[in-house]
């Protein structure tokens, strides 16, 4: 008789490898804007809270901040899941441990849209 494999896996190759390179452009590109950001708001003009306030308060930074939040959770999402599902062999702590994860990114996400968005 064939033993089924609980395993948690949906055979996330080629796939999760894209997502997490995607992921990481949209980073470097947030890295960049803020440091280029920086340089301008030192450079140009003064750089404070007032400053900080009004380059946030642009609907397209706004948006971008959100578009690399979620990378950020996305990119979190599929390192978190590789290792728990190279190192925990138990089918119910992985099942514990992915629900945890899921709830905090998720929690993660909400927290961000209301910070970024009130």
């Amino acid at each position: 008789m064939v033993k089924e494999r609980k395993s948690l896996s949906a055979g996330h190759g080629i796939g999760a490898w894209l997502q997490q390179r995607i992921t990481a452009v949209i980073m470097v590109v947030a890295i960049f804007q803020v440091f280029i950001f920086l340089i301008l708001a030192n450079e140009v003009i003064d750089s404070n809270f007032i400053t900080w306030q009004q380059f946030f308060s642009f609907i397209f930074v706004k948006i971008f901040t959100q578009i690399v939040l979620l990378a950020v959770m996305i990119h979190a999402w599929i390192g978190m899941r590789d290792v728990v599902m190279d190192y925990i062999k138990s089918y119910s702590a992985r099942v514990t441990l992915f629900s945890i994860i899921v709830v905090w990114l998720v929690g993660c996400a909400i927290y961000s849209a209301v910070i970024l968005w009130s």
